[in-house]
């Protein structure tokens, strides 16, 4: 035998982006808005032979990538497509904040985090930690009540009111401040985490004052906080969207107040800024 020959069949890559081609359609508009499409209209719209749509369709259908109605005989996109873009989705949301927290690091030289909402809580994904020895500590893993923090705040300020009203009924009275799950090493800090928010700086204290706050949120494209959940430490977050124009994280600084000062809004700004790079590299639209 030859070298480079082969004992089998061999699909090309000609052959593997006309099946891209059929998955594109099944998520044009309007597969989307007639609930699939049949083969005789995909063969249609791809100029492409009936049978040939119909064997493409079957080997999809066998590997879960699209979805075959019994009744109308048409075609989905499959639950496998949707498994796989939320792993390509979550991969470059941490790839991306990644790379916007270690330069937000190195140019604030504050401790960034990424966070996401899990339930009543946030969930702090990945942490860059300040260059200073003196710093706020790294939370990967950690969670927190979402009304203390200006993450959780931004994370839900995409929820009409109604939404955020049956939020809060739900989590709007949770009080814990860490998971039981933080890790040892990240429990030493210098600052007192306050069991409940300070009185004289707490902006959110029922769901009139959360309802504002994400009012706020909403025109300036960032929260702050000061001495909410930790005595001496600001923070101020920003809100990461999905292709969907959706929110699915936060990107956080956290900082000694003495060190940041007045400067707590130009903090903001800057922070909002890398939030609408990671939004853009994760397809945001506009």
């Amino acid at each position: 035998m030859s070298e480079g020959a082969t004992t089998g069949p061999r699909r090309n890559s000609a052959g593997l982006a006309r099946d891209i081609e059929i998955l594109e359609l099944l998520g044009s508009p309007e597969a989307t808005q007639n609930g699939g499409l049949g083969v005789s209209r995909l063969a249609k719209m791809a100029g492409r032979d009936k049978a040939v749509v119909s064997r493409v369709l079957t080997t999809l259908h066998e590997s879960d990538l699209v979805e075959r109605d019994p009744d109308t005989l048409t075609y989905r996109l499959g639950s496998r497509i949707y498994a796989l873009a939320a792993l390509t989705a979550e991969a470059t949301l941490v790839r991306q904040s990644r790379i916007q927290l270690r330069r937000i690091a190195h140019e604030t030289r504050e401790t960034a985090h990424l966070c996401v909402l899990r339930g009543g809580n946030v969930l702090t994904l990945l942490s860059e930690l300040s260059p200073y020895e003196f710093h706020t500590t790294g939370w990967e893993g950690v969670t927190t009540a979402a009304w203390r923090t200006p993450s959780g705040r931004v994370l839900i300020s995409d929820l009409d009111r109604a939404a955020i009203g049956q939020w809060y009924a739900e989590h709007g009275h949770d009080a814990a401040i860490m998971s039981a799950h933080r890790p040892a090493a990240a429990m030493p800090s210098p600052f007192a985490v306050l069991p409940e928010p300070a009185a004289e700086s707490a902006r959110v204290v029922d769901l009139e004052s959360l309802l504002a706050e994400v009012d706020r949120i909403r025109r300036a494209g960032f929260a702050v906080s000061d001495e909410e959940l930790e005595r001496g430490v600001v923070a101020v977050s920003a809100p990461v969207f999905d292709f969907n124009d959706r929110i699915v994280a936060a990107l956080n600084v956290s900082a000694p107040k003495a060190r940041v000062g007045g400067q707590l809004d130009t903090l903001a700004r800057y922070v909002a800024r890398a939030a609408r790079e990671v939004s853009a590299a994760l397809g945001r639209p506009g």
